[in-house]
This record gives structure tokens, C-alpha cells and sequence, in this order.
């Protein structure tokens, strides 16, 4: 049916305004679109895909000379500690990911308040991170630096 033959039709009441039923209150639009919402069957997938999704880093190993540049600074770092001289570095570090494999790397700049170098730790007083948030002391493993600036 084109719209010239439907038009000639419903002639008689095309141009009539419609007043409704009368015995029901009309449903909100809010109340209508939610009929139409996406049906979520599986509860939890969507999230179960964001996270599959996150991308992760792999932990970077060092070169010879990288380890010996970082042996070096904790050397340096820890003489420092024991002639009473609390030097702020900024420490590059990876952080594992609590839910997938892998991790991701973060900077921290902060003040040192022990190499213990017989357990492998660097213990940094609490400071700001990147993102200028406060940040509790922190204790780093050896193995998770990568990088040690501003000494």
C-alpha cells in the first residue's frame, strides 16, 4: 500500500487529534526505553571481556650493563643511607597484576630510607607517584627495578 492510497483510506480521520485512552496514566519515557534496553543473559561476560581485553606488559630483563648500572646505584643509594643522606630518586619499577599475567611498569619519586641489599629491598618513604596521589611506603624488590634516576 503506497502512501497516497493510505492517505485516501483513513481520509476521514487523518486530520483528527488523538485524546487517548483515558483510563491509564501514559508510562514515563524513562519507563518505555528501558523496555528496549540490551538484555544481558550472561551476567558478568561484558566485564569478563573488558578484562580479557586490558592489555598487560611483560617484565623487561636487563642487559649485563643495565644490571650493573642499577648494581651501581644501589651501591651508591645504600652508602648514602648510611652516612645519615636521605636522597630522592625517582625509581622506575614493574607491578604485577593482581587478576591476568604480566603487569605494568610505574614511577615513583621518592625518598630512600633503606637498601637492604642481603634481602634485595628497596624501601622508599611514602611520597607522591606520577599522578600526584599519596602514596604509603613502599617496598621494592631488586628484581622488579628497571631504572633509578636523579641521583
Amino acid at each position: 500500500m503506497d502512501t497516497e492510497e493510505s492517505r485516501r483510506i483513513y481520509m476521514d480521520i487523518i486530520d483528527k487529534t488523538y485524546h487517548g485512552e483515558t483510563l491509564r496514566k501514559r508510562m514515563s519515557l524513562i519507563n518505555r526505553a528501558a523496555q528496549f534496553a540490551p538484555y544481558a543473559s550472561l551476567r558478568g561476560y561484558d566485564d569478563m571481556v573488558r578484562e580479557e581485553a586490558r592489555l598487560t606488559d611483560s617484565r623487561h630483563d636487563l642487559s649485563e650493563f643495565e644490571l650493573e648500572l642499577l648494581n651501581q646505584q644501589l651501591y651508591r643509594l645504600a652508602d648514602a643511607v648510611s652516612h645519615g643522606i636521605t636522597p630522592t630518586v625517582t625509581v622506575t619499577y614493574f607491578r604485577e597484576d593482581g587478576r591476568k599475567a604480566g603487569g605494568s611498569y610505574e614511577s615513583i619519586r621518592a625518598a630512600v630510607k633503606e637498601v637492604n641489599a642481603p634481602l634485595g629491598r628497596l624501601l622508599l618513604y611514602g611520597s607522591e607517584n606520577t599522578e600526584n596521589r599519596r602514596v604509603p611506603p613502599i617496598e621494592l624488590e631488586f628484581y622488579d627495578l628497571l631504572a633509578i634516576e636523579d641521583l
